[in-house]
């Protein structure tokens, strides 16, 4: 079995011939450079273009869409090989290029939703907008993963036909773009929350990507003891941002897990407000005060009813929630009238 297992192993390590070739499709170096960095301008700025107005519509098709032309896996995935070879230069002029494309992105969102109403961007309910803003742990398991099969198919030409799906999977222009959207409405925190979840694909990506590479027999003796000393440093300085970035997701995942409590009681209170009225739930929506972002609340709760009659008096409804929520709280409900049509009208009676 372990002969068995061995000669698995070593029939399906990377083949070093094919350094050459992957080292050419990712380094933007040689003859053919200036062609290649004109490739990549182009595909990241109508990526961008894709993706912003993606988001903003709450179209997923335009969003993937973006996700598959995006160019910026190259010099992350750059990065990551630079740094299991050792190699200094590549690996800054790598991170270079990820950084300027991450300005890039992210000042031409801004532009480009700048002149879009903010009626329009409603960042409470888009799906495209509010799953970036708002990241857990789950975002970087699924990065880690995601960044592992990325490099596996790098290194491999029989399976690079999969870069697509990992494109899809890792999602690094959408992060990008809502930062930018968000940055041109100030909603600094939803800016904040997109860019860790950038973060976290990159340094997912670098981490998990790198161990692939490494793992799978990409020679590591063509580093010179600097360059395995720069490596060392490197992956240490990407583990110590994934564990910063891990406790940053698990605060952020517990900080949306006590939201949802305090909605599903703030929904509790409406109901049994609303008991033996005509009137419905329409939406209930908490909004809590940036001051202190380690104690949720004070906060501004929304309520929207339809129906018909009075309401109860707003007042009990007020010091319910506060009594159950543990914080004080400014309610505002907002009531519908309900229209009901019938179709057939009924027939008017025929005089006997």
């Amino acid at each position: 079995m372990g002969k068995m297992l061995s000669e698995w192993v070593e029939k399906n390590r990377f083949d070093q011939e094919y350094l050459p070739v992957m080292e050419e499709k990712l380094f933007f170096e040689g003859e053919m450079r200036l062609r290649q960095m004109t490739n990549y301008v182009v595909l990241l700025t109508l990526a961008t273009v894709i993706a912003t107005y993606g988001v903003i519509s709450g179209s997923t098709a335009m969003v993937i869409g973006a996700m598959i032309i995006a160019p910026l896996m190259t010099p992350i995935m750059a990065t990551t090989l630079a740094i299991v070879l050792g190699n200094s230069n590549r690996m800054t002029q790598s991170v270079l290029v990820v950084v300027m494309s991450t300005a890039y992105v992210i000042a031409l969102a801004v532009l480009l939703s700048l002149f879009v109403s903010p009626v329009i961007i409603d960042f409470g309910t888009n799906p495209e907008i509010s799953t970036r803003v708002s990241p857990d742990l789950l975002a970087l398991f699924v990065a880690m993963a995601s960044g592992a099969a990325g490099a596996y198919a790098v290194s491999r030409e029989d399976v690079s036909d999969t870069l697509p799906g990992v494109a899809i999977a890792i999602s690094l222009i959408p992060p990008l773009s809502v930062a930018g959207v968000a940055l041109s409405k100030a909603h600094w925190i939803d800016a904040g929350g997109a860019m860790l979840l950038f973060v976290t694909n990159f340094l997912a990506i670098i981490l998990a990507g790198g161990a692939v590479l490494y793992l799978s027999g990409i020679n590591a003796r063509q580093a010179s003891i600097e360059g395995t000393v720069r490596r060392k440093h490197a992956i240490e300085i990407a583990l110590v941002g994934v564990l910063i970035v891990a406790l940053l997701l698990g605060f952020n995942g517990y900080r949306t897990l006590e939201y949802e409590m305090d909605l599903e009681m703030a929904r509790d209170s409406v109901s049994e407000w609303l008991k033996g009225t005509s009137y419905n739930i329409r939406e209930v929506s908490i909004r809590y005060s940036p001051d202190d972002m380690l104690v949720l609340g004070p906060a501004e709760i929304m309520v929207a009813v339809t129906g018909s009659g009075d309401l109860p008096d707003i007042e009990g409804l007020a010091k319910m929630m506060e009594k159950r929520l543990g914080y004080p709280i400014t309610l505002e409900v907002r009531a519908r009238p309900e229209e009901i049509n019938r179709y057939p009208p009924e027939l008017p009676r025929v005089p006997g």
